[in-house]
């Protein structure tokens, strides 16, 4: 039985989210959602992995960023970011080719550290210190 695709109000469906557009702080398209991280233990989206360049899958690289850093713009139809294109290229990526481990707890640490310098006075997402 497939899955449809669904929207309840401000809920969106995960397959929904996935492929969605996300556009930088100028309103240019810097990439699309690929996937959502879900925090297993309170259920909270955490990450968003955006994937950017390539042709056909081919040289695609994924830039991990932390879900809050996005907003949904109605006008883009996609979500928002305070980032610049390079801001984003400069961050923590991997190639197609290579695997992330979300297990290793220095992979969203990096993530965290990168983006929380970006915006400083931001604090550092406070579930870092829980992750073992």
């Amino acid at each position: 039985m497939a899955i449809e695709s669904t929207e309840y109000g401000n809920l969106i469906g995960s397959d929904k989210v996935e492929g969605t557009a996300v556009y930088g702080a100028d309103g240019e398209k810097i990439g699309s959602i690929e996937r959502v991280m879900i925090d297993k233990k309170s259920g909270q989206v955490s990450y968003a992995v955006l994937g950017f360049g390539g042709f056909l899958g081919m040289g695609t690289e994924h830039y991990p960023l932390s879900w809050n850093s996005l907003t949904y713009n109605t006008d883009l139809g996609g979500y928002q970011t305070a980032l610049t294109d390079s801001q984003l290229q400069g961050g923590p990526k991997y190639s197609s080719d290579d695997e992330w481990d979300w297990d290793n707890p220095d992979r969203p640490r990096a993530v965290d550290a990168y983006y929380g310098a970006l915006w400083s006075g931001n604090p550092l997402d406070p579930r870092l210190d829980q992750r073992p």
